[in-house]
């Protein structure tokens, strides 16, 4: 489990150093989150060099988020035990190796492997860089400039991945957005010998094997029948037998989790209700990401026939949104709190997605670009006071434990909207495609909604010294 130290112990780094660190972490962090979303623009293409339909293009985009989801609490604890540093490390290279099966990759079953070991090594890189972080910052006023940084990084990444993919295929074709990789692994591996330290907790906490192996199957077999429901019918025995396994699957980890003393998943954090609402908010906000960029791929690429070059241009208002407002955000948070700018996130959420409610073939461009940069704006203000609502009154002991499960909130929150939003538009024609979305983008406006319930439990946060 992440249990980075807000009291770490102080650090000889000179300034330039410690915001090289930074600098160093923050790029491997751009690559998680780029890599997150740069396969969506190209998957049309991918679907055309590998003969794979929507189903299976779902599953090389859900390969990656839902290993990542299952490790990156793991991934922590193991950093914490064995050293950051060589954690990180070990990360990139299986990043970076993985990255080049995907980009050699001869067909859909041998890329959604290599996917799935490319989102292992993306879960050593995420939680252990920001454990880096904050112990190479001792300062608290640094450190919450450092942790802005940071997530205006994240935030950024995200939406610049469909930008940087669609560029790239144009150029280079698909399987240039793995091959791209590969020499800013290298650049990362040399940086992080050459400038970050090496650190560990002061004690780490025993590893939750019973709980991970859970976990990982839970979310499985979540994505795997929202996927595949409607090929197998959604009331067919096949159907059936995975809600029932699912349910006694996720019993059994809430089961194992609570009579364990160190935990992967504190379930305790639960029972406050801020916490709660936040950890499913970035759900939401991820749902709401992911459905947008997978819906609108396939219906600026099969229904009006763009090119991903084109398709990742239109992209470029959320990516502008979600830039100049994640800074902001973090700055209105530390001024007033988190419950504005999750009125925000909220408002402009759900406008974005009410106005793509009645999509058809003919619909205009710029109320395409309008309602991208809304929810871009949107995302841009969610990310800091969720993670603010999510950690608010917690001690320093709890508190990386809370940053770490909203992380893996997120990456379930992204995977179920490339779930959800696949299942939609699969089987659908390029002219009947821009109606079967049409509940994906009241899905997105439930979403912005879902954040001001969030605005609202963030008012009535205490703290919580347990």
């Amino acid at each position: 489990m992440l249990t980075t130290s807000l009291a770490a112990p102080p650090s000889p780094l000179s300034a330039r150093r410690r915001w090289t660190v930074l600098t160093v972490c923050a790029l491997s962090m751009f690559l998680v989150g780029v890599d997150t979303t740069i396969v969506n623009v190209g998957l049309p293409e991918i679907g055309r060099g590998l003969d794979v339909g929507t189903r299976g293009l779902e599953w090389v985009v859900n390969a990656y988020t839902v290993v990542l989801a299952s490790l990156l609490i793991v991934s922590g604890a193991l950093a914490d035990r064995f050293g950051r540093r060589r954690v990180f490390q070990c990360g990139l290279l299986v990043f970076g190796l993985a990255s080049l099966a995907c980009a050699l990759a001869p067909s859909p079953g041998v890329l959604v492997a290599a996917r799935a070991v490319q989102g292992a090594g993306a879960s050593m890189l995420s939680p252990v860089a920001l454990a880096i972080v904050v112990n190479a910052m001792p300062d608290p006023r640094e450190r919450a400039r450092a942790i802005g940084v940071w997530a205006s990084v994240f935030g950024l990444s995200m939406a610049a991945g469909p930008v940087t993919g669609g560029a790239l295929i144009a150029a280079f074709g698909w399987r240039s957005v793995f091959w791209i990789n590969v020499p800013v692994v290298v650049a990362a591996l040399v940086l992080v010998a050459v400038f970050v330290p090496e650190s560990r907790a002061r004690r780490a906490r025993r590893l939750d094997l019973p709980g991970q192996v859970l976990l990982t199957a839970v979310l499985l077999l979540l994505v795997g029948v929202l996927i595949e429901g409607p090929r197998i019918g959604w009331a067919s025995p096949v159907a059936l037998a995975g809600y029932a396994l699912i349910t006694v699957v996720t019993a059994g980890f809430v089961l194992v989790e609570l009579r364990r003393g160190e935990p992967l998943v504190d379930l305790g954090l639960f029972r406050r209700p801020p916490f709660a609402t936040a950890v499913l908010g970035a759900v939401a906000v991820f749902v709401a990401l992911n459905v947008t960029l997978l819906l609108n791929t396939f219906y600026l690429q099969h229904t009006r026939g763009w090119t991903p070059l084109a398709t990742g241009a239109a992209t470029l208002p959320m990516a502008l949104g979600a830039t100049v407002c994640a800074p902001w955000s973090g700055a209105m948070v530390g001024r007033l709190g988190p419950r504005r700018p999750l009125i925000l996130a909220g408002a402009f959420t759900a406008v974005g997605g009410m106005c793509l409610t009645n999509l058809g073939r003919e619909t205009s461009v710029p109320l395409i670009l309008v309602a991208h940069l809304l929810i871009g704006v949107g995302f841009g203000f969610a990310n800091a006071p969720l993670t603010n609502t999510a950690v608010g009154g917690l001690p320093s002991s709890r508190a990386g434990v809370a940053g770490a499960i909203t992380s893996t909130a997120r990456q379930v929150g992204a995977a179920v909207g490339i779930a959800v939003a696949g299942g939609l538009v699969a089987g659908a024609d390029p002219a009947g495609l821009a109606v079967a979305s049409r509940p994906g983008w009241l899905l997105v406006a439930a979403c912005g909604l879902f954040l001001l319930v969030v605005a609202r439990a963030s008012r009535s946060g205490g703290v919580d010294t347990r």
